[in-house]
This record gives structure tokens, sequence and C-alpha cells, in this order.
């Protein structure tokens, strides 16, 4: 699909256009430019939300077959993005190039049972150790090292799913669940699509859940005969997705701890793929980054954060200045080069800066730009970090959305999160939620072109 192009249009690029002419300091004329009653313009589509029937699937322990549906927003300048209920799941992004052109810039696939059978499937399926495209991750993003940590004076074991730690909240991360009550808001310039979940008590954990005769899997693999707590204390959490006509894409999370009596951690974020030449488009080395960062947690042999906050000068892991994703990635002979190997790649969190420009309140964090179409994607949180991955551990195996294979190199991400194994990490931004009280976070995915 070709857009035509409208006064607003040409301002949302110029504005996005300064992310490169003038660095970081551009970044708050991009967004100006995009808030700017001038960017909504005319409208080239009709903006819209719709939804379609996508498939039933079984939500594990937490409800049994349910209908998935999957929701379909477009804006004003055809900006389009699909969410599945299944993982509150961004399925694709369509956004246009320079030219108008409209791709899908986000890696997934194409049918619910894909999904199901190959994104984060629990243990016992073949896909196991999937590679999460556009979940929403949770109860806690990343790593734990050891599959435990110790809150006010208790130990909370976890199920280790990638080597001796737990990744991405465990054998049935909140990817893997079917989440409730999706409602939908109209409002001027701005769609927005709201669903919720309840995670229980000892979610994660072996045992028989609260009130259900199901009974969660054993701490690892194969099954052993020791069993694990899990998470403690029941979380319910909603997510917001919006989109509005400045073709930003804006994720709320808002997580709310009902014991009255338990502390718990929380550690949420979207896992999304981007490669804003196109899904299946090739190899996205060649496109530029930018991340907000003077420092970065280098990890041990298993991806567990040393504890130690290192500066990115005179490393691979200077993005400071926009740098091509190829560029360094395999200079193992670089200082903390052995992190690339460690890794396979770019797999590491990055600290956030709290100076640099700002937009709603929210920190900028990153950037990417595409040479060949134009495409500009700017990130803004209020995350204390960013975890940029370069899919290194795709090998050809898994059938995308478009009918080609994802390879090395075909996509990556930008986490916004806490930091990992923050749990275990004292001198790392606490993750602790206290009895009674809520978590709230906020990142943005803006695009332009120029």
């Amino acid at each position: 699909m070709r857009v035509k192009h409208r006064p607003g249009w040409y301002a949302l690029r110029a504005g996005m256009a300064s992310v490169l002419a003038l660095g970081t300091a551009g970044l708050v004329a991009a967004s100006s430019a995009a808030a700017s009653p001038a960017a909504s313009g005319g409208p080239h589509c009709n903006a819209s939300i719709s939804r379609n029937n996508f498939g039933t699937a079984n939500s594990g322990p937490y409800g049994g077959n349910q209908t998935v549906w999957r929701y379909t927003i477009t804006n004003s300048h055809c900006m389009r993005v699909r969410i599945i209920t299944y993982g509150a799941t961004v399925q694709s992004i369509s956004v246009p190039d320079r030219h108008g052109h409209l791709k899908n810039v986000a890696l997934g696939f194409k049918t619910l049972d894909d999904y199901v059978n190959l994104d984060s499937p629990p243990p016992g399926t073949p896909g196991f150790g999937g590679p999460y495209f556009g979940e929403t991750i949770g109860r806690y993003a990343n790593r734990i090292g050891g599959a435990s940590f110790k809150l006010n004076g208790t130990t909370y074991t976890l199920p280790i799913n990638n080597g001796p730690n737990t990744l991405h909240g465990g054998f049935v991360g909140w990817g893997n669940r079917i989440w409730q009550h999706p409602t939908v808001a109209v409002r001027h310039g701005r769609i927005s699509l709201t669903m919720s979940l309840v995670a229980p008590n000892g979610d994660e954990g072996s045992g028989l859940l609260p009130n259900t005769n199901n009974f969660e899997p054993n701490c690892s693999i194969p099954p052993a005969t020791s069993t694990c707590t899990g998470f403690p204390a029941q979380v319910t959490t909603h997510i917001t997705y919006t989109l509005d006509n400045g073709n930003r894409l804006w994720i709320r999370y808002r997580a709310h701890n009902d014991d009255a009596h338990l502390a718990t951690v929380i550690n949420l974020t979207n896992h999304t793929y981007f490669n804003l030449a196109g899904e299946a488009s090739g190899p996205a080395y060649a496109q530029r980054v930018l991340i907000n960062s003077r420092a970065f947690t280098p990890t041990d042999a298993n991806l567990i954060p040393t504890g130690a906050i290192v500066p990115v000068a005179g490393t691979p892991f200077d993005f400071r200045n926009f740098h091509t994703i190829g560029s360094r990635i395999s200079d193992a002979s670089a200082p903390q080069g052995n992190q690339l190997v460690l890794a396979h790649g770019y797999d590491h969190n990055w600290v956030l800066r709290k100076a640099g420009p700002t937009f709603a309140g929210l920190r900028f964090a990153a950037a990417a730009t595409d040479p060949r179409s134009g495409r500009v994607l700017v990130v803004w949180t209020n995350e204390p970090g960013v975890q940029f991955y370069t899919g290194n551990f795709l090998d050809g195996h898994l059938v995308g959305i478009s009918g080609h294979t994802y390879r090395q190199s075909a996509g990556y991400t930008f986490e916004t999160q806490h930091f990992p194994n923050s749990p275990n990490q004292p001198n790392f931004p606490s993750t602790v939620l206290g009895a009674g009280k809520t978590f709230n976070s906020t990142t943005i995915f803006q695009f332009g072109a120029r």
C-alpha cells in the first residue's frame, strides 16, 4: 500500500529527520512536530479499530480453552498495529517509508498455532525456548539468576527454563496467557486497547493453584522431585496500547499487588523485534542505533549481570552516537569484546541516562534508523534500563508472518525494563512491589521517516 503524502505527514517526517541531523537534541523537535496539530493534517486513512476471532487457545492452568481476539488499530497516517489477546502480543506494526510505502517492521507469526507452539511454549512442546515475538513479558522480564531470590526473609524458587536461570517469567509466563476483558477507547487523535490479567499468589510455582484443580510444572527440565514456590502475591495487571496520529505506539502498564501482606517483584516489558527495512527484508546489521547510555551491565557466562556497571566508552557497547548494529558486533578483541562472545552478539542491559530529551514526562532511551527505507524509530520510557538484543538465537527454523525464515540479524529489540536479576543485586534499581502497592510504567515507540 502506498500512502499519499499530505502537509502534516511532511511535518512529521521533518521532525524525525532532525534525529539524524542534530543527534539527541533533535529528538525534542521530532516529538514536537509529531504532536503538533499540523502533524495530524487531513486524514490519509480513516482512523479505526476492528477485531476478528483469531482462534482458540488454552491458557494453561489459568482458564483452559478460550477465544483469542486480534485487534487492528489504524491511524490517520495509515500506520497499522495488530495486537492479539494471547500474551497481549504485538503481531505486526506497519509504517510508511520515505516514499509512503507501508511495510510491517515487526517480526511475528501468521497463525495462533504458531504463537502457541513456537513463541514461548511451555515444556513438553516442540518449540520450548522460543523467541517471545511481540509478547508482554511478566511477571519478571529478563533473567533471575539461579531461579531464586530472597524477599523479606523468605527464599522464593522459580522454574529453571534458561540454563540455571528463570527467563521471562518461567514456563508459563504472561506471554502464554490469554489476557481478559479487552476494551476499546476512541478519542480525538488516538485509539486505545486495554486488557487485563490476574496472576495468582504462587504464579509459576509447582503445586495446586488456588481455587483450581490445576498444577504448575516442577522447577526444572527434566522434571525433578523438587517443587518451587513461584512468585509471591496475587497481581492484577492492566496493559493499554494506544496508537496516536503522531505515529506513536504507547504501551502503559499498571500492575497492582492485591495482597495485603506479601510483597513481590515485578518487571514488565514488550518483546517486539524490529527491522525498519521491513520484516523478512534481510539482515538488519546496516541499520543504525543510538542508546542514551554511558554504561551497561556485563554478564557472566550464564548471561546474568555480574553486578558491575561498566562505562561503554571505548567498547563495542558505545552507542552514544549512531553506529550500525553490525560494525562492531564481531569484535571479540575489543575491550569488553568477550561479552559479545558470551551472548553471541548484543543481549545486554544498558543503564539509561536521566539527562537528555524528554517527551510526555518520559526520557529518551534509544533510536534506530534504516538508510534504505528512511524509517526512524525513537523510544521513550520511564524505565531505568533497556535490553538491546540482536536476535542472536534465531537459527532459521522459524517461519515468520510473511512466509520467510528468520535468522540471526533478522531483527532487534529495545526491551525497556528494570535491570536483569535485580532481586539478587541490591545495587540495582529495586523491582520490589510492596503489599497493596501499584507499579506504573510507560514506553513509547515513535515512528517516522526521513
